[in-house]
């Protein structure tokens, strides 16, 4: 593939303007946060760089508007960002906004992506895609892939949950709108605390939640967290094992992370999900793979980039400037 561009400025002359938004930067863990490594490498670029909350965000007239602070970064775990005073500006006017807000995704993510929506329309490139962040829940997107997963109910009804388990003999059950590994239950038929998880996870049959077969291959082989670019896996994985006094591979709780290069199975899976990822805008994604199975689809904001660099030597975050980069010239060329 021949090497695109890679600018530092616009069509206008101007330093490409990238604004995030984030959780608050001072709360971030810095050797693992990957936002502050896309950060890293648009700084390292040339790039202005901009911040904002979801509460310097709002609608006026239809105009999503900002109050924007300038920010420098610095790979620095004790001291690692640098912010200016506030200013009010059209989010429309920036080139590129990333949308890397930690879920809970609750109604106000909702509401954040409808300004988001707004900039977009109004000329900025946001990645990842507002519609798609509202359309792909994490574990329920799973669903449009069944040919990638292992069997998988989703539902607010206790018996029919018990019937699945009675069905696999082990399952993992967990809400729909969980991360890092919150409130994740393994369950094997005949625990007597089952329903009380049932009746947890569901609030009393009132909210969904998802049931899974459980994958043995996790104790040895881990959760993968597979990185799409625009559609387009990186050639390594991140493989989290499980502490062996916990069912959950997540980094966040406790799994240990391996980078090791993608195997046959885990291609095929990128090539079923990744054309989707594109075609709905969502240019960084983490596909969570156990065996042979997808188990999450992760849009909001994806981990991995910190320890994939680590310990393999790649710049992910550099990469992701180059899925971005192409969008804006793709937009120009298109204008």
């Amino acid at each position: 593939m021949p090497d695109m561009p890679n600018p530092t400025r616009t069509a206008n002359g101007q330093a490409v303007r990238l604004a995030v938004l984030m959780d608050p930067i001072q709360s971030i863990k810095p050797a693992k946060d990957s936002t502050l490594a896309m950060l890293l490498a648009a700084q390292a670029r040339g790039w202005t760089l901009l911040y904002m909350e979801q509460r310097d965000t709002w609608l006026r007239d239809g105009v999503a508007w900002g109050r924007l602070r300038s920010v420098k970064v610095r790979d620095d775990a004790r001291d690692w960002f640098e912010l200016g005073e506030p200013k009010i500006g059209r989010l429309g006017e920036l080139d590129v906004i990333l949308m890397r807000k930690d879920p809970p995704f609750d109604t106000e993510y909702i509401y954040s992506t409808y300004i988001l929506e707004r900039a977009e329309a109004q000329g900025v490139l946001v990645a990842n895609s507002p519609r798609g962040l509202r359309d792909i829940n994490e574990k329920v997107y799973t669903a449009w892939f069944p040919q990638c997963c292992a069997p998988t109910l989703i539902t607010r009804d206790m018996a029919d949950m018990g019937a699945f388990l009675a069905e696999h003999g082990k399952a993992v059950c967990k809400p729909l709108d969980g991360m890092g590994g919150q409130s994740i239950f393994v369950i094997e038929q005949g625990e007597k605390n089952a329903n009380v998880i049932f009746e947890t996870l569901t609030h009393h049959g009132r909210r969904y939640a998802i049931v899974q077969k459980y994958l043995p291959e996790i104790v040895d082989g881990g959760d993968a967290r597979i990185l799409l670019l625009n559609g387009d896996p990186l050639e390594h994985a991140l493989a989290r094992i499980p502490m062996a006094t916990d069912h959950r591979g997540n980094m966040a709780a406790g799994g240990r992370a391996e980078a090791r290069p993608l195997n046959e199975r885990e291609r095929w899976l990128c090539a079923q999900v990744g054309p989707v990822m594109r075609e709905k805008g969502m240019l960084f994604v983490g596909l969570d793979v156990i065996g042979d199975y997808v188990t999450e689809i992760n849009v909001t904001s994806p981990t991995g980039i910190r320890e994939l660099d680590k310990q393999v030597g790649l710049d992910v975050g550099d990469r992701v400037m180059e899925v971005l980069v192409r969008r804006l010239c793709s937009a120009s060329h298109d204008t």
